[in-house]
């Protein structure tokens, strides 16, 4: 497939493929797909293959045989406790944790480390809050290459931590947050050290446009009204409207889900541009929340992304810690769905937005949950409290459970 990379901002073609922006006016780069071969063709050509990222290979920018872990074809569950829960007509949740290493970054990590290939590249690298690091350390040992992930001291939750050590990735911790982590392994790249593989990089997002592609394809293309998704570095948003614009082009789909974006309030800058009307952002110094995996003051997709919120007629708003937990309960005990606390940030703005009117209670609605429930264990325990510790006998069980209501909402 015929690809271009271009500075989004200028329009200018980039040539160097180890660039992270454009060299003219530092704007960010994305991918310009030629899809001439596609036309005529329809959603049902594509479905020999697997549910999977790979069964958009004509959409995705690389050449050779992908480094993949089977990622992608993840379920779309349709939760109609949820829905009389929060009193819509209908929502649907796509649950990114089933990927292979529990995120939707893996999505992202079998386009970006099969191009890292492409290119002889030795060794890959990134910053992250910890879902990063976890999947391009599985994928880079999938690749045989070394892999370096830079992360904020104190900052990533225990499970993805160790993901990434498990699979061989050197560790190294700095003071500082995301946005800092982010600065340094930029400047290894551009030293020569790594190549990274943060979402800066065009080639991450290609991969991560295979959600949506996922999601209008397992409805059969009967188009939701609307798509939220949890906002950190904001490139999985953006990927979704890229997504949505390409089969758009192709006459596959004729319009376009409303795109809604969810931040922590403690890390809202683009929420906080958004109310304003405006296309830019103030980045958040010393971004707070227990949403983790969405804990970045300085989004690097964010202009990307307003345009997509925009230009689909969505909205953004932002949630308390809080309602975060409270949402991520509820999919537990309602759905059985296990979702991080960034994930539960989907569920809480779409209970935010329905309470203030902001979303119409008869619209169809699909909730993206990013990653699983075990990638953050503390955060469930200090919500959950501790088990219950008795004898090993059946009369003491029976006196426990008698003991105060069954656990619920």
């Amino acid at each position: 497939m015929r690809y271009a990379v271009r500075c989004w901002e200028c329009g200018r073609e980039v040539e160097d493929p180890f660039l992270d922006a454009c060299p003219a006016c530092q704007g960010a780069l994305t991918v310009d797909m030629d899809l001439s071969s596609l036309e005529g063709t329809s959603l049902r050509d594509l479905r020999s293959r697997p549910l999977g990222v790979w069964r958009y290979g004509h959409f995705l920018p690389v050449q050779s045989e992908p480094v993949t872990l089977q990622e992608g074809g993840t379920p779309l569950y349709d939760c109609g406790r949820l829905a009389d829960e929060l009193g819509v007509r209908e929502v649907r949740v796509k649950f990114e944790g089933a990927n292979p290493t529990g995120s939707f970054k893996d999505r992202g990590m079998t386009v970006g480390v099969t191009r890292a290939l492409e290119l002889g590249c030795r060794v890959v690298g990134c910053a992250s809050t910890g879902n990063t690091s976890a999947s391009l350390a599985a994928y880079a040992a999938k690749a045989g290459l070394g892999c370096v992930v830079v992360l904020p001291s104190g900052k990533v939750a225990l499970g993805k931590l160790a993901q990434a050590m498990f699979f061989g990735a050197k560790v190294v911790t700095v003071d500082g947050n995301f946005d800092d982590a982010l600065r340094v392994v930029r400047e290894l790249a551009h030293a020569g050290d790594l190549y990274m593989l943060n979402s800066v990089n065009p080639f991450r997002p290609e991969g991560q446009k295979t959600l949506a592609f996922e999601v209008l394809d397992q409805l059969d293309l009967r188009l939701p009204d609307r798509i939220i998704y949890p906002v950190g570095n904001a490139a999985n948003i953006w990927a979704a409207y890229k997504a949505l614009k390409e089969w758009q082009s192709l006459g596959w789909i004729d319009e376009l889900p409303m795109l809604t974006g969810v931040q922590a309030g403690g890390s809202a800058p683009l929420v906080m541009a958004f109310n304003r009307g405006s296309d830019n952002f103030v980045p958040v110094e010393g971004p707070e929340t227990i949403a983790t995996a969405i804990r970045i003051g300085n989004p690097a997709s964010g202009r990307k992304a307003l345009r997509a919120v925009y230009d689909t007629g969505g909205c953004m708003t932002a949630v308390s810690d809080r309602e975060i937990i409270d949402a991520q309960l509820l999919l537990g005990r309602r759905e059985g769905i296990g979702a991080e606390p960034a994930s539960a940030a989907a569920v809480a703005g779409l209970r935010r937005l329905l309470d203030e009117g902001k979303v119409s209670r008869r619209e169809r609605v699909v909730c993206v949950c990013t990653g699983h429930v075990l990638k953050d264990p503390d955060a469930v325990m200090a919500q959950c409290g501790r088990p219950i510790a008795t004898e090993a006998t059946a009369e003491a069980v029976r006196k426990a459970i008698s003991q105060g209501p069954v656990p619920s909402l």
